[in-house]
């Protein structure tokens, strides 16, 4: 055991003029003392050297310190036991371990202890007294992450560890008596290795230990932030890093907190660790306080620059500007022992470069396309790896939500940073891919504020990827049928406004006509200003002006599809405009358009909104979470403007610029007529056929016959319609 001299200029403490004759401060560790007393005092102060011998010749009773604050800025003058591999270097740190990569079996132990022991209790039965103690430690291996196995501030009744062992053990204990509470062992763990036989939560973490290696509480390093965010704090890296420990005796809590120097210098305001926990038993009325490290197979050295500590108050600042450097690591010995290990190195390199490639290739494999010519002659095309990239693998924290035709991700495109979202589409055979593909890429030239702005499209087998803008505030129906606030009568009406704008501009004003096919509730996204637009154009369908509409499917969401589809199969401007004519009821009464559980003239909405408009009282269908706060003349155009767009006959239908004329104030409410209205009771007949049709019918193996519903299959099925929202689509 190596004893460094006895004068601590460098040390501050609390002392009276009695204590500095107590028996510590006259005796060294392994040596008899010897009192010299003048002759003048044997005759007058008899009693008090009797009593003072009696001290130093007690058997019992550790040397006790007659302090209970100091610090170390450095300890190039310090007095502390060093035992093992530990030694002071010439600039003043403590280094508890060797980094040789020569390591004996249980790798290099070291220890350092403050040199006389510290009253933890005022009786030997009694409570222990509230401490404090930090420090600034620093872990150095040949690369991060690299080395073994960590380092402990502990506490031990005596500063003889020799029995201990080094690698996970971390010099406190022996093997044999983990959780033995007879070791009143208390230590603060900083290990760099997971051993999952100890429990160990990861090989990077901080942990509290009581008389035992195997953390009663531990997590991984890091600190807080003032504003309240947790970084990460590489323990092995080189990195100076301040620790604090205090423990209040009269709460019985053990708060421990760590933060990097260089970036955080003061002491974090919330603790790592916060652990109930009372001492009383562990610690003995005196204790010794230091450090202990243990290494394996895995080297590292392990430093301690600066130390304070008190018991009863906090531990006094250091004065960092006064911290030692670290040692560099020596050039000429890693010639030396290069050649010995290079075959090691070698094989090292060799399975790095394999792993290296590896990670490569299965990377590749994952954002591998094949681009056929035809995908060449449309714009808008993305690379998949940018998107794969912008949704980092389609993350599912990353998933919005999922629809009849896909799952929508969040991303942000690497090439601007610009926030979007990613549609994955199942399509099928490749001649329906062109279809689609070609008018996707037209459809990616459209430009109105009140359409979700189409950034591109990819493709990869038969999955087809569509990135639109990023929504912020969801879409409406979340906030008409979800957990969101309700919207104010003037918010539904701007968002009523600005979808039949864009509807306007698809149908009459873009080079061709556009036919979104799904307009609902749940496509209409909502912006930062809570302005609505059209979204989803994975249905849509365009052709040229005076030419008349083609199709092969009936697509759409139940309660939006305009009767006529069940017998024409032919998608027009008129059936989105029944599509509007829906949403706006719906957005007016807070309401679906179809509903189950009701009495069968309330089936459909626009049936119940029709019939009290008939009634003179068609304010009643206003959504009643508004309750009066709402324009009158405002709901009572959205209302009247809804059935007339819900008309069985297309023909009788506006057009969607004679919508936009009435939203306006360009036309007035009186146009809108109750009579003559087209309102023919086999829309619950038609609607109930193509949600049979979505889920019964299926092809016979002669052709494509299809088996008809009658009347009378589906009178009964009224409490069965579907509320999910999902789109479903009949091939003709």
């Amino acid at each position: 055991m190596k004893t460094v001299g006895i004068p601590k200029p460098n040390t501050v403490f609390a002392t009276s003029s009695f204590a500095a004759m107590a028996p510590s401060s006259l005796t060294v560790e392994g040596s008899k003392s010897l009192l010299f007393f003048p002759p003048p005092l044997y005759h007058h102060h008899f009693p008090l050297l009797l009593f003072l011998l009696l001290l130093l010749v007690r058997p019992c009773c550790p040397a006790a310190s007659p302090n209970d604050s100091f610090v170390f800025n450095n300890f190039r003058t310090s007095n502390l036991i060093l035992s093992e591999s530990s030694i002071i270097t010439k600039k003043g740190a403590l280094r508890l371990t060797n980094g040789s990569t020569h390591l004996p079996n249980w790798g290099y132990v070291g220890h350092a202890f403050y040199p006389a022991a510290l009253q933890f209790k005022t009786t030997p039965a009694g409570r222990t007294q509230s401490f404090s103690t930090r420090f600034v430690f620093a872990i150095v291996s040949k690369a991060p992450q690299s080395g073994g196995h960590g380092l402990a501030f502990a506490m031990a009744p005596s500063t003889n560890l020799s029995n201990a062992k080094g690698s996970q053990y971390l010099g406190l204990v022996d093997v044999s008596p983990i959780g033995n509470s007879s070791n009143h062992i208390f230590a603060v763990e900083f290990d760099t290795v997971r051993q999952p036989l100890l429990q160990d939560i990861d090989d990077n973490h901080v942990g509290i230990d009581i008389n035992s290696v195997i953390s009663n509480a531990s997590s991984t390093a890091s600190y807080y932030t003032d504003d309240g965010k947790n970084e990460t704090v590489l323990l092995d890296s080189r990195t100076l890093i301040q620790a604090w420990i205090d423990y209040d005796g009269h709460m019985n809590l053990l708060n421990v907190t760590i933060a990097p120097l260089s970036s955080h210098p003061q002491k974090p305001k919330r603790p790592l660790i916060s652990y109930s926990v009372d001492l009383s038993p562990v610690l003995h009325q005196y204790m010794y306080a230091g450090f202990s490290a243990g290494t394996q197979r895995r080297a590292s050295e392990h430093y301690v620059l600066a130390w304070s500590f008190m018991i009863n108050g906090q531990a006094p600042e250091l004065d960092l500007s006064q911290l030692p450097p670290i040692p560099k690591a020596s050039t000429s010995i890693w010639k030396s022992r290069f050649l010995p290990y290079a075959s090691i190195l070698f094989f090292l390199l060799v399975c790095v470069v394999a792993g290296i490639s590896w990670a490569v290739y299965r990377r590749r494999k994952l954002t591998h396309e094949k681009i056929e010519e035809w995908e060449l002659e449309y714009p808008h095309r993305l690379p998949y790896k940018e998107v794969y990239r912008a949704t980092e693998g389609f993350n599912k924290k990353k998933l919005l939500g999922k629809g009849g035709f896909g799952s929508v991700y969040k991303g942000v495109l690497p090439r601007n940073g610009v926030e979007v979202a990613v549609k994955r589409v199942s399509h099928g055979a490749e001649q329906g891919m062109k279809e689609f593909v070609a008018e996707v890429s037209t459809l990616g030239r459209l430009r109105h504020k009140n359409l979700v702005q189409l950034q591109g499209w990819c493709r990869r087998g038969e999955e087809l990827l569509l990135v639109y803008d990023l929504m912020p505030n969801g879409s409406l129906d979340s906030y008409l049928f979800g957990d969101k606030r309700c919207l104010s009568w003037g918010e539904r009406f701007n968002i009523l406004k600005g979808i039949a704008s864009s509807l306007l501009y698809l149908h009459d004003e873009w080079e061709q006509i556009v036919v979104h096919r799904d307009v609902k509730a749940s496509n209409v996204l909502l912006d930062a200003a809570m302005n609505g637009k059209l979204g989803d154009f994975g249905l849509a369908r365009l052709y040229d002006y005076g030419a008349n509409p083609k199709t092969t499917r009936i697509v759409g969401t139940i309660g939006y599809l305009a009767p006529e589809l069940s017998s024409t199969y032919k998608a027009t401007t008129s059936s989105d405009v029944f599509s509007y004519g829906a949403l706006l009821l719906e957005v007016a009464c807070g309401r679906r358009p179809v509903g189950t559980g009701r009495a069968s003239e309330e089936v459909l909405l626009v049936n119940l909104v029709h019939s009290l408009w008939k009634e003179g009282r068609i304010l009643s269908a206003v959504d009643k979470r508004l309750g009066m706060d709402y324009v009158e003349e405002e709901a009572e155009l959205v209302l009247k403007l809804g059935v007339h767009c819900s008309q069985a006959t297309p023909a009788a239908r506006p057009s969607m610029r004679h919508v936009v004329k009435f939203l306006n104030g360009d036309s007035s409410l009186e146009a809108l007529e109750l009579q003559n209205l087209v309102m023919e009771d086999d829309q619950v007949f038609d609607q109930l056929v193509l949600q049979f049709s979505s889920s019964s019918i299926r092809p016979s193996n002669r052709g494509s016959c299809y088996a008809t519903p009658t009347r009378e299959s589906l009178i009964n099925k009224n409490d069965r319609v579907d509320q999910s929202g999902e789109v479903f689509e009949v091939p003709r």
